[in-house]
This record gives C-alpha cells, structure tokens and sequence, in this order.
C-alpha cells in the first residue's frame, strides 16, 4: 500500500470545513477517552470499593504532573510537525516525530520510571494519603510509573497525526484503545477462570497492557508506511539535538502550564475545605467541575488540538489569514457545543446530579448553584481554548502560561483570600472566582493572539 500524503484540503479551500474535519474525530476521542476513565472507578469502586476509588484518584492526581511534564514534548512536536506539514515538508515531519518519540522514551524510561517507583511511598504521604489507601495506591501508582511508556505512545502518535492533518486514526486508535483496556480492566480487577482478582492494581495493567498493544501496533504502521508520517531505514537514528531544542523550546511552557494550573486546582479545593459545609462543597464541587464540567472541558480540549493543527499549517504555508480564519471557525463551533452543555446545565440539573446519587439536600443545592455558574463559564472555557489552540499551534506557547498564571491561578485565588479575610468564604464566592477566571483567561488569549506576535514565530531545524 502507497504512503498517504498530506490533506491539502487544510491550507487551500473553504476554511470552516477544514476546521470540522479535524475537530469532529478530535473531540470524540476525547469523550470516549475520559469515559475510559470512569469505567475503571466505576469498577473499581464495585469490587473493590471506595478505598479502590481513593487510590487511583490519589494516584492519578500525582501521575497527571508527569504526564503534563511528557506532554508537553508532545506540544512542541505538534508545532514542528503541523509547520512542516503546512510547508509539505514530509521528512522534516518524519524527523519531528522520531526526535520526539526518541526524547520521551530517554525522558520517560530512563528517568521517569526508576525516579517514580522509588519516590511512590513518599509522594503518596504528600497527598496524605491514608494507609489503607497508600496500600492499594502503591502498586498502582508504581506499574503506572514504570510501564506506562505505550499509552505515552499513543498520544505521541494522536498528536502527531492530528498536526499533520489526520484527526480520524487517532480516533480509530483511540476506540480501540478504549474497548481493549475495558476489557482487561474487567478481567484483571474482578478475574476471571484461571486469572486472579487484582483488584485496584488490575485496572493499572489494564491501562498498561493496552497501551504497550497499541504501541507495537503502531510501531508497525509507522514503519509500514501507510500513514502519512513514515519512520524508514534512511532516516538518521541518531540524537538530533537541533530538533530536541526546539522541542523543549515550544513544549516547556505548555507543561509548566498545565503543572500551574493542576496546582491552582489543589490550592482552589483547599478553599472550598474549609467552608462551613466542606464535605457538602467538596462533593458538589467534585461532582460539578470534575465531573459534569468535563463535558465542556473534553470537547473543547479536543476542538482546541484541531485548531492549533489548522493554525500551525497555514502559517507554515505561508497563509496566516487562513490561520486567522480557522481559530474564528473555531470559536463559533466551541461556543455552540459549550452553549448546548450549559443549556442542559441549566435545564436539568437535579437530574444531572441524580445520575451520581445527589441527595443530600444541601449537597444538591450547592451543586445546582454550581451548574448555573458552569453553564455561562463553560462558554467562555471554549472560546479561550480554541484561541489557545491556535497561538499553541503557530509556536506561541509562552503566552497561554502567561495567561494560565493570571486566569486560573493568581486572580481566582486572590478573590477567595480577599472574600475569606472581609465578608467570610461561602460556596457561591468560589464560584464566582471560578468563572472570573474563566471570563479572564478568554479575554486574553483573544488579546493575545490579536497583536499578532505569532506571525513572525519562525521554526528552523
């Protein structure tokens, strides 16, 4: 089978449809991804029960700081590749690619692993995980640490594609994926015949096993040749550190982002703590932003990944008013999709909450005064990704942790220190920090990316 060249249909032609092409696979991915996730709690909390539910949280919690850490090698891949691709440059995408995989493989096997499995007892204890906890977290954590390379993989190669103008592997992959890792996850954390029960650790290989069959799979069709991006023989496999700089130069700041942001979450629940009715606000707070936000959040970060693709293409074809075009096709589809959500925010959100065994009266009340908020802060959430999408996708990647720095972690804070120390803290008030957060952090990344200083972002390896 003949190698798949580049969709052209991405810098030439109408610009909407260019858009939805990649957008549409992108944000399904990313739905059915998180319902991976939940499937696992819901497992876990099934046969294992809540202490089960505790440990992956914990775990994840401390695992998602290393996977923001490899991402962002992935986020400046994403920049090389979807230039490179605009330009129709093959084996410059091809060399992108390799450094990458080549980088977050050195990154992930010789120092993630071996740091990770021996710190797991400590990093646990900083969580202050209790001991029935830290029992079933312990292994969890250390086989995500040490064997997680293939999932690593697949987002690697989800990225890659996307940047390169082909949203619909990904996705293909990514269903896959999913189905896969259910299927061992039921196995291995109740058993089955012969196999035993492993409990909470069952879900981890799971998600481990899964991810290293994609891996060889993928390895394959690299190789193949029947992707649009080809790993071949007369490539040089050596460490090519032109490529590795530029990498860390556009991903670095992605990561220190989302490590900003992970931090201004824990600090934000911290807040919602020490409110009179804590365990109430918590579980509110848990159910509403972690949960039924993520509706917003999943599709958004995926339209915000089809964006940057489209923006970093056309400005490697040398068409940034295509790329102008494209972030604003963008967010019109982000605002009717978060439009749609908040709609059913408003609408239904006793039955929203039903759904996670809402009942406590006080509980539901907090979690509808939740949702109401949301559902105007969901709006503004996907506005402002798609603008990051496209100042991430042309290499600017410095001014959304400009913007995450102030949005999400300096003014939403401030505003519950300054409401705690003068009118004392109430539920509603963090709220309203949350979604002045949100209002700010689409302002400026529209101001941002209107002056325009991604234009003269070059990329030369």
């Amino acid at each position: 089978m003949s190698r798949r060249s580049f969709d052209r249909s991405i810098v030439e032609g109408p610009i909407g449809p260019a858009v939805w092409k990649l957008a549409w696979p992108t944000m399904l991915q990313n739905v059915i991804g998180g319902l991976q996730g939940l499937v696992d709690h819901m497992m876990v909390g099934h046969y294992v029960g809540y202490t089960g539910n505790a440990a992956i949280g914990v775990s994840w919690q401390i695992f998602l700081v290393v996977q923001v850490f490899i991402g962002s090698l992935f986020t400046g891949m994403g920049v090389l590749v979807a230039r490179f691709a605009g330009a129709n440059e093959q084996e410059k995408v091809n060399r992108s690619v390799y450094q990458a995989f080549l980088t977050a493989l050195v990154v992930a096997v010789g120092i993630l692993a071996p740091t990770g499995y021996f710190l797991a007892p400590t990093l646990l204890a900083l969580v202050n995980a209790t001991p029935a906890v830290s029992a079933e977290a312990l292994p969890y954590i250390r086989t995500m640490f040490v064997f997680n390379f293939g999932m690593m993989v697949f987002f690697m190669l989800g990225g890659a594609l996307r940047s390169a103008g082909d949203a619909r592997t990904p996705l293909r992959l990514g269903i896959w994926l999913t189905l896969l890792n259910v299927t061992l996850s039921a196995i291995l954390i109740r058993g089955l015949g012969p196999i035993p029960s492993f409990g909470t650790l069952g879900a981890a290989m799971g998600t481990v096993m899964s991810g290293a069959t994609l891996a060889i799979v993928a390895a394959v069709k690299l190789f193949g040749g029947t992707w649009v991006i080809h790993i071949h023989r007369g490539m040089s496999w050596r460490p090519d550190f032109r490529v590795i700089r530029q990498l860390f130069r556009f991903g670095l700041p992605a990561g220190l982002q989302g490590v900003a942001m992970n931090i201004g979450g824990v600090i934000l629940l911290r807040f919602v703590g020490s409110l009179a009715s804590s365990a109430e606000a918590q579980a509110a707070y848990s159910v509403g932003y972690t949960q039924l936000f993520s509706l917003v959040t999943w599709t958004s970060v995926g339209l915000m990944g089809a964006t940057a693709a489209v923006a970093g293409q056309n400005l490697g074809a040398g068409k940034p008013e295509r790329t102008v075009q494209g972030v604003h096709a963008a967010s019109k589809i982000s605002v009717a999709v978060a439009g749609g959500v908040g709609l059913v925010f408003l609408l239904l959100p006793g039955l929203l909450l039903g759904v996670f065994g809402m009942e406590d009266p006080v509980v539901t009340a907090l979690g509808v005064q939740l949702l109401a908020f949301l559902s105007v802060s969901g709006v503004f959430v996907a506005v402002a990704l798609a603008y990051t999408g496209g100042l991430q996708g042309t290499g600017d990647t410095r001014g959304p942790l400009y913007i995450s720095l102030i949005s999400q972690l300096g003014l939403p804070l401030a505003l519950c220190w300054i409401f705690q120390e003068t009118v004392g803290l109430q539920a509603y008030h963090i709220w309203l920090a949350i979604l002045t957060g949100h209002m700010t952090r689409c302002l400026l990344s529209i101001v941002r990316f209107r002056q325009g200083a991604w234009r003269r972002i070059e990329v030369r390896i």
